[in-house]
């Protein structure tokens, strides 16, 4: 894998590589984005992050919230295959940004760029509601991803005042002991918010994802969607689409 571009700025080093048309986003090491513009899906946890959209009706997503934009992965396929009217992204990191606009081609009438920190831009926000939430926020220590914010009562009820009434909070753990201690599924009165949480996990990463999801659904309805959308097919032996999901509530 070829490096395209690296700096060293305010101690960070930032790497652009690429295999192919394949471009990856490293920070300090950490693997933060993959973006091929001939194919959106990844393999890899990104993927996860979007599918949740697929529990809904087809424009039931208008408007999607992502707390941790890194080089856009997740945006790129939420314009392809979503198709919200709107997705907002806050990033805490400006040369992220910079790097998403430049390199990773993350623009776009649809699309609105906030460098902010995510906890604080929460906290601040006073518009309209979010059919989708993706939080998403990691830092680096000593070359391995640590999430920034913890997964506690008080963060989840922030999140939940900018959510519509059947809308989804999506959220990237670590690992699946950082998801089973979450306050979702540790707390009566964060879980009884949600009527359906599921985990998404993917062989190519040790990544859990936690889906939390106010309305009932199933993941039979997320197949059912998924294998209807060009592109998504998981039946199909050609789709990159790989992923493992369970009930939790």
């Amino acid at each position: 894998m070829a490096v395209v571009w690296q700096n060293k700025i305010n101690g960070d080093l930032y790497e652009v590589r690429n295999a192919g048309k394949t471009l990856r986003l490293y920070t300090n090491g950490v693997f933060h984005t993959q973006y091929n513009p001939e194919q959106a899906l990844t393999g890899h946890v990104w993927d996860l992050l979007m599918l949740p959209a697929f529990f809904y009706p087809q424009d039931k997503i208008k408007r999607v919230l992502v707390l941790g934009v890194g080089g856009g992965a997740v945006i790129q396929m939420l314009k392809q295959f979503v198709k919200p009217n709107e997705i907002v992204g806050v990033e805490l990191n400006p040369v992220h940004l910079t790097i998403a606009r430049h390199f990773f081609n993350l623009k776009g009438e649809d699309v609105h760029l906030y460098q902010d920190d995510a906890v604080n831009w929460i906290k601040d926000y006073k518009g309209k509601k979010f059919d989708m939430i993706i939080e998403d926020l990691f830092s680096e220590k000593d070359g391995e991803p640590v999430s920034a914010v913890e997964a506690n009562g008080v963060w989840f009820s922030q999140l939940l005042k900018h959510l519509s009434r059947d809308g989804v909070i999506v959220r990237n753990f670590v690992d699946k002991n950082e998801l089973k201690n979450c306050s979702a599924l540790t707390s009566k009165t964060v879980a009884n918010k949600f009527n359906s949480i599921f985990q998404l996990t993917t062989v190519f990463n040790e990544n859990f994802v936690g889906v939390f999801v106010r309305s009932k659904v199933t993941s039979q309805q997320l197949r059912k969607r998924l294998i209807n959308t060009p592109g998504l097919n998981p039946a199909l032996k050609t789709s990159r689409l790989r992923y493992q999901i369970r009930c939790l509530k």
